[in-house]
Order: structure tokens, then sequence, then C-alpha cells
């Protein structure tokens, strides 16, 4: 049989079930299968899965700017649309190896969107009530988005590592990050020069708010010559898994639930008081943890290596 023929189980599209949410595990990413299956028997891309996506929620972001419950729900079968969508483009992406950096590119810059789209809905829809004074609160709240999501996405990547090694995660250092930038034109890679700025911004970023895992991380490349010992492997897994939840619900379903709830209930500004105060919460108690343990693994590996 052909390669198109011959269907991959669902599993092997997942990247590690330590990592999925319930939510993604028996609702997106079965829908996602299905798509991504559909996709590979039409010739459909990765890339063109992701762009199809990005429209999708766009026009549901539009949705929530009208204060109809019928509109705002037609939004939220939008979004739940788009979201199969980009569960999908990876799963087509781990069924056909196409992989690329426009890829790359183009998954990070999709949920951007579509939240920034929310957020200016959200803002048009409030300003004769709050009028500019909402266009802060939103700024404020979308600060803190970003920092949520890129420290949940940050972590989970971690925990990828130690559990599947460099293969099995999208971890980046920015000195790797700095030297590709370098490498690049702007006349001949102007797009992916561009993506590798902000990508060198966002990872610098991540690294300077994790002091201790960084420091443990050095103590690997120096005295482990840049291998993590099996061990340690084991129990970082063990002190990782357990903060895994928060990484979910600080990317994408409970910020949409929130979202929803605040929809259906006509008080949309309760998301945005949400993300920050329960999320901004979960991110604290995320961050200090995970720095608490590297700083103790950081003696135990030095420990060890004496």
């Amino acid at each position: 049989m052909t390669d198109k023929t011959t269907a991959p189980s669902m599993a092997s599209t997942l990247k590690s079930l330590d990592t999925e949410e319930c939510i993604d595990i028996w609702f997106y990413r079965p829908i996602g299968y299905r798509w991504a299956l559909l996709f590979r028997r039409l010739g459909v891309s990765p890339n063109a899965v992701t762009i199809m996506g990005i429209f999708i929620g766009i026009a549901a972001g539009v949705c929530f700017y009208y204060p109809n419950l019928r509109v705002n729900m037609v939004g939220m079968l939008l979004l739940i649309w788009a979201n199969s969508f980009d569960s999908a483009d990876g799963q087509l992406a781990r069924m056909t190896g196409q992989k690329s950096p426009l890829g790359r590119v183009l998954d990070g810059f999709c949920g951007d969107v579509w939240f920034f789209t929310i957020y200016v809905a959200i803002c048009l829809r409030l300003m004769p009530e709050w009028g500019l004074w909402v266009w802060v609160l939103a700024i404020v709240t979308g600060s803190y988005h970003s920092k949520q999501a890129a420290m949940a996405d940050y972590y989970r990547n971690i925990h990828l590592l130690f559990l599947k090694g460099r293969a099995g995660s999208e971890l980046s250092h920015s000195q790797a990050v700095a030297e590709s930038y370098h490498r690049m034109t702007w006349r001949g890679d102007f797009v992916y020069k561009l993506f590798e700025m902000f990508y060198l911004r966002y990872t610098r970023s991540q690294e300077r708010s994790t002091p201790r895992f960084q420091e443990m991380m050095a103590v690997i490349r120096r005295d482990y010559a840049d291998e993590a010992p099996e061990w340690f492997r084991t129990a970082f897994r063990t002190r990782s898994l357990p903060l895994m939840k928060y990484t979910n619900m600080l990317s994408f379903n409970t910020r949409v639930i929130a979202l929803f709830v605040s929809l259906l209930i006509d008080v949309p500004w309760l998301y945005f008081a949400f993300e920050l105060t329960v999320l901004n919460a979960m991110l604290i108690y995320m961050m200090r943890t995970h720095e608490h343990f590297c700083a103790q693994f950081t003696m135990q590996l030095k420990e060890a290596a004496r």
C-alpha cells in the first residue's frame, strides 16, 4: 500500500501525552486527526491548513464585536473550527514530514492574530460604555497574555526535552537563534529573518524569566557535555509533570472557556479580568515552582559531577 492509503495512528501524530490537555485529547486531537487524514488525501499542505485556520479565527473574532448572542455563538463555533485546524496542521506535518521554517512562522502567527482580533472586537464593543479606557485595559491584559503563553510554551518544551530528547522538543537557545539570525540576509531571507528577529527577542525574554533553569542548563552543558544523565531526566520529569496542567490552562482552552462564558452572559470585560487575576496567579505559581526545583537540581548535578 502507498503512504496515502496507510493511515498512521492518532497517537503517532501527538507530541506526548504528558503535555496534552484532556480537552485536546478527547476533542480537538481526534477532530484534527480526521481533518489531517482528509487533507493528506487531498494533497493539502500543513501551511495551507494553518492559513485557512487564521482566516476562520479572524472571522470568529469579528463575530464577538456584535452584542448579539446568536452572532456570538457563530463566532464560538468558528473559533472551535479554527482551533481544530490549528491541531490538524501539526498532526498533518507529523504524518507527512512536511515541516518547514515557514510553517513554524505561520503557526506562531496564528494564535496571535486570533486573539488580536478578539481583543479589538471586545474593545470596540465596549467603547460606548468604557470609552478609551477599555483599550488601556486590553493592552495591559494583552501583555500578560503574551507572557502567560510564552512561559507555558517554554516549560512545555523543557519537559519534552528531558522526556524525548532534542528531536522531540522545540526548545530554543538564544545563542543558536542569534547565529541563525546573523546567517540570514534581509535581501534573500526577508520573511525568515524578520521572524528570527522577533523570535530571538521572544527566546531571550523566556531565558531572562528563568535564571535558575538557565543555571541548571549551564551545568549540564559544562559538566555533562550537554547530555543530561538518565537519573536526572527521570527525576526532572517527575517534578515537571504536575506543572503541565498549568501550561495547558495558560494556553488556549481555559482562556477560551472564560471568553465564551463572558460573552454568553454579555459581560465581555470579565474575560480581561480573568486573564489578569486567575491566569496570572497560575503563571506566578508555575514560574516560582519551576525555578525552585531547578535550583535544587542544579545542586544535585554539581554534586554528582564531582
